[in-house]
């Protein structure tokens, strides 16, 4: 078995590249690597048998848990009856009209038709896309910007990347483009000037917004993307206000809003859609992950009735819009996000993210609140963070150089949690499967807090 499994992790670092992996660390073997061979609930086990409680769903994806056999079984029953067709012109399959159906019902009202890709990227690509046909249909060739915030995650692609606000999907890539432009991030604790309220906050970040379309020009800025909780920049939610103010400024200047859903979708944040937890009205929604709980790679583009009929006036006056992915609309994809949903429906699973998730939140403010290490906890839904400070009253962080993020999560996953050291900062996130109970939260919060304690102790000790 020792020989097999060598010679599996030679492989792995001869042929296979690792996303968002230290190149070569993982080549040379520097970087162990981990085989995951089986998962059921929330956990998944290793290549040694090792049992890990997933505290971040996977990429914030596996709502439903992991191992629920109803979807494999629909996927089958699907592979065998149809495995694959296209959807162009005019093509369908039964389970992509009913898919189509079932996710209006769960998006806000005004929402019209569902466009297919594989991912969140691709998805928003889509989106840039249908942005400017929109405004080429309209008359309005300059209209063309896109305003996305820092530390927003849309993707990584080209236009995607440039969309996401974080420094390390633009470094060495050339990005972003000039047609998109970045506001400011609305986390009050972190971005808010010294002795700036919630609520001052909030208007400083609309007059931010309002000073980059005067300085860029409405007539030149075609939409607003934005999470309606921020995931990869660190689990933030904008403060009270935040929302309603926003779309007024979007409205003013006749500005589109895209609402980046990906991570929110389907149950995360105890609703529907963040759309509805905060009363947002957007123009087009971005789905993917929670779609089929990650079963099957599946992503869509909701698309308003404003959009859409500009969409169909752009089809007698110039024909066919000229986009399309071959696995569009996968009858294999749509099977699963069927299965997935009807899971989520009948056991009320948004209900639990909504109950245990306030329960989570409430713990991680009792066992972190007044800890040494930790500046703020940050909880939505069945989403949460910790951040970590040297000194949280003067919301200094610690040197980078330290990596009091990681050294937490590398406690944590020794004794068997996996939560996500996040990007640019020193935060802990945790994104755990819908299904998690409230005795499975006691416990990644009582692990979690030894984790803490360790890495205080061993750099607080030192600093003193």
């Amino acid at each position: 078995m020792t020989q097999k499994l060598d010679a599996l992790f030679q492989q792995d670092r001869a042929h296979f590249m690792h996303p968002s992996t230290h190149a070569y660390d993982h080549e040379s073997g520097a970087l162990p690597g981990k085989i995951v061979r089986n998962a059921r609930g929330i956990r998944i086990e290793d290549h040694e048998g090792k049992q890990y409680i997933d505290a971040f769903a996977g990429l914030y994806c596996v709502n439903i848990g992991y191992g629920r056999t109803e979807v494999a079984d629909a996927m089958y029953a699907q592979a065998k009856q149809l495995a694959y067709y296209h959807t162009y012109v005019g093509h369908a399959s039964d389970a992509i009209i009913e898919l189509s159906s079932r996710i209006i019902d769960w998006a806000p009202a005004g929402m019209k038709k569902v466009y297919y890709g594989m991912s969140g990227s691709d998805a928003n690509e889509t989106q840039v896309k249908i942005v400017w046909y929109y405004n080429n249909v309209l008359g309005r060739p300059n209209k063309k910007k896109i305003i996305s915030r820092e530390r927003g995650y849309h993707g990584s692609g080209i236009v995607t990347g440039s969309l996401t606000g974080l420094p390390s999907f633009h470094q060495h890539f050339d990005l972003p483009i000039d047609r998109v432009k970045h506001t400011i991030c609305p986390h009050w604790y972190r971005k808010a000037p010294a002795g700036m309220s919630e609520a001052q906050f909030t208007a400083y970040c609309v007059e931010e917004l309002e000073k980059l379309i005067a300085r860029e020009g409405a007539d030149t800025i075609a939409a607003f993307i934005a999470e309606p909780v921020m995931g990869t920049g660190g689990i933030i939610e904008a403060p009270a206000g935040y929302w309603p103010a926003i779309q007024a400024v979007l409205k003013k200047h006749d500005i589109l809003l895209i609402s980046d859903e990906v991570v929110c979708g389907f149950g995360r944040l105890g609703s529907k859609m963040g759309a509805q937890h905060y009363g947002i009205q957007p123009d087009l929604i971005t789905v993917a992950k929670g779609l089929t709980s990650a079963y099957a790679p599946l992503s869509g583009v909701i698309v308003g009735e404003k959009v859409w009929d500009v969409i169909a006036r752009g089809s007698q006056e110039h024909g066919p819009m000229g986009h399309g992915w071959t696995y569009s609309g996968h009858p294999v994809c749509a099977a699963a996000a069927l299965a997935n949903l009807d899971i989520l429906e009948r056991e009320n699973i948004v209900d639990n993210a909504a109950q245990v998730g306030a329960y989570f939140g409430a713990k991680l403010r009792e066992a972190f609140d007044t800890h040494p290490l930790v500046g703020e906890v940050r909880s939505v839904g069945m989403l949460g963070a910790l951040e970590f400070m040297a000194d949280k009253a003067a919301r200094k962080p610690f040197d980078a150089a330290l990596k009091i993020g990681p050294q937490v999560s590398a406690a944590a996953l020794k004794r068997g949690v996996i939560a996500r050291a996040m990007p640019h900062g020193d935060i802990l996130g945790f994104a755990p499967p819908l299904v998690m109970t409230r005795a499975e939260a006691d416990e990644i919060v009582g692990i979690v807090r030894e984790a803490v304690d360790e890495v205080a102790e061993r750099n607080l000790v030192a600093a003193g």
